[in-house]
């Protein structure tokens, strides 16, 4: 039998009300506590629990305090990641941060899409898309970025930004739903 688990990392429809779903997002919230808790001078590295959750968090990444993840487990971030504070990333798919990334104050993450009809949604029932950011991308305060999108290496999203789609490289997006912004010359 395929468990709630199984189905959120293949892709498939899943019931986020599953109780081995929710200890893994009490397991979480511990370790972000103990990130957002950390004395001011251990506040520009990941607090050790949060380190051992991350997939993947190279000394060279930050964290500011406040943060807050799902799971922390499908979050990879690249060397020199710089996560300013108050960053939400709902990482129920992978999440890949890539090096040299930037994101601002309250930068939010979705992977987690519930399903359309009120009765399904109502039980839980939703589908998990990955976000991925590739290498040097600066990403303004307050932007958000939706299930299943990719942001190409180089580009910059606008702050308050909402991100629909796939940002090719070296692009710069702005406004809700985030268009490209023409180059100056």
């Amino acid at each position: 039998m395929t468990t709630e688990r199984e189905k959120m990392a293949r892709g498939d429809w899943y019931t986020c009300l599953d109780p081995e779903l929710e200890r893994l997002r009490i397991a979480a919230r511990t370790a972000v506590h103990a990130h957002n808790t950390a004395a001011p001078e251990k506040r520009r590295t990941i607090a050790p629990a949060l380190r051992a959750l991350l997939a993947h968090a190279p000394p060279s990444a930050i964290i500011e305090a406040p943060f807050h993840c799902s799971y922390g487990l499908n979050i990879s971030l690249g060397e020199g990641v710089y996560l300013n504070a108050g960053c939400t990333i709902l990482d129920s798919a992978r999440v890949e941060i890539g090096a040299g990334s930037m994101l601002g104050p309250h930068v939010q993450i979705y992977c987690a899409d519930h399903h359309r009809d009120p009765g399904k949604r109502a039980k839980g029932l939703e589908i998990a898309r990955p976000v991925r950011i590739e290498k040097d991308v600066w990403i303004g305060g307050g932007a958000i970025l939706l299930p299943g999108v990719t942001v190409g290496a180089g580009a910059i999203i606008g702050a308050g930004s909402v991100v629909t789609r796939n940002v090719p490289a070296g692009a710069t997006v702005a406004g809700n739903p985030a268009r490209l912004v023409p180059k100056r010359i």
